[in-house]
């Protein structure tokens, strides 16, 4: 018996979400480490909540169900399997030497299903762990993570996403990020709410994002492919979509590697059955080679032999493989300055909720206007300090069932 869960386009009808509540481990952020936890800056984690609250607020008022990674991941902290893989993953570092690591694991076993599910978001730092000794442990300071911190758990769309009904654990490319892969799988594994759900992908794979995946329309994936979704892991994912029948064609989309746009996501999302909002600059030159599966599927997925044609502009490659004479952009009509402005605050980042209803950070004013200007409504939510992880409210969520498209 599966779930029921399934994720067809991005524009469908938004039924449920998994979303993660940003808490004690954006407390662990500092001038010293944020850059290596991938953060711009340190956020006032009082206001980053209120704004997520609200977040999840303006999406139950529209009727959508809302999961909270952090208390589904406690509620398998209890089941032994589950708690052996996460802290197996929590210990696995090199920094920690032999004496230390087995100090950690015991430390973590210990801990009750609800406690171990928040200190493997939050972290260990050295003064907290509990029979801590060995030479790692002294040479360490204070406020040295044993176990890091997740602050990236927030951005809930890159570490699972669904293809139809079954759901991708993804393989995450920067090092502060490739443990939430670990929480998410248990939670699709040994949640019930998950039953039966199948795994297309996992985290030993290729490097592939969830940002980078946008599903646009029943059958046509595409998927970015630039700083951290390699095109092995695209070619990965191809073949495991068409041997299970859960797409036809897919569009490999390269996009410049660097921190401004280092998801499909953060240069454009869907906003109807047929329109897209997208960064203004890349617009004229971005290119999609179209990706199809020989008729003849083997019955091992990853040997499906492939077809690649192109490249050609991505809006055109994208309407053919839809059926459709022609995609609408959304034309923005900024200048270049703005644009490179609202680009940087994922301005381009909007999670639909339904065909013309889109959640968009507030500060993007232009990029909003010209929306609304287009025919979305715009639902306007703060972001002053939850964007500073570089990620908007598509980022923010992990659809995990939409209304199929009429």
């Amino acid at each position: 018996m599966t779930a029921g869960y399934e994720v067809t386009s991005e524009v469908g009808r938004l039924r449920t979400v998994l979303l993660h509540r940003p808490g004690a481990e954006l407390r662990r952020l500092t001038p010293r480490n944020n850059d290596e936890l991938l953060f711009d800056g340190v956020p006032w984690v009082a206001r980053a909540q209120d704004e997520h609250d609200a977040f999840a607020a303006a999406l139950t008022e529209r009727g959508v169900e809302v999961l909270y990674l952090d208390r589904l991941l406690a509620e398998v902290m209890g089941v032994p399997a589950a708690r052996e893989t996460s802290i197996a993953a929590a210990v696995d570092d090199p920094r920690l030497g032999a004496t230390l690591r087995h100090a950690t694991t015991a430390h973590l076993e210990g801990l009750s299903a609800e406690d171990l599910a928040q200190a493997l978001i939050t972290g260990v730092a050295h003064d907290e762990l509990r029979g801590g000794r060995g030479l790692a442990y002294q040479l360490m300071r204070r406020g040295d993570f044993v176990v890091p911190p997740l602050p990236n758990l927030l951005f809930t769309r890159d570490s699972s996403v669904w293809v139809g009904d079954e759901v991708a654990v993804t393989s995450l490319a920067m090092p502060a990020r490739a443990r939430e892969s670990v929480l998410t799988r248990a939670v699709y594994t040994h949640h019930p709410r998950f039953s039966g759900t199948e795994q297309l992908y996992d985290a030993s794979l290729e490097h592939l994002e969830g940002g980078d995946v946008l599903l646009l329309g029943p059958g046509v994936v595409a998927v970015g492919v630039g700083e951290r979704t390699t095109a092995g892991g695209a070619e990965r994912l191809a073949r495991r979509v068409f041997a299970r029948g859960l797409a036809h064609t897919v569009l490999v989309v390269p996009i410049a590697q660097q921190r401004a746009t280092m998801h499909l996501d953060t240069i454009c999302t869907m906003v109807d059955v047929d329109a897209l909002v997208m960064y203004p600059a890349v617009a004229d030159h971005l290119q999609a080679w179209t990706v199809t599966a020989h008729d003849d599927l083997p019955d091992e997925a990853d040997t499906v032999e492939l077809t690649v044609r192109g490249p050609r502009p991505f809006l055109e490659a994208a309407a053919q493989a839809m059926g459709s004479d022609r995609l609408r952009l959304i034309d923005t009509g900024l200048d270049p300055v703005t644009a490179e402005r609202e680009q940087w605050d994922d301005g381009n980042n909007t999670l639909a909720l339904a065909p013309r209803l889109a959640v968009a950070y507030e500060r993007n004013t232009v990029t909003n206007a010209a929306l609304e200007a287009a025919g979305i409504e715009v639902v306007a939510i703060a972001g002053s300090e939850l964007g500073s992880g570089r990620g908007g409210p598509r980022c923010m969520s992990c659809p995990v069932l939409r209304d199929p498209l009429p």
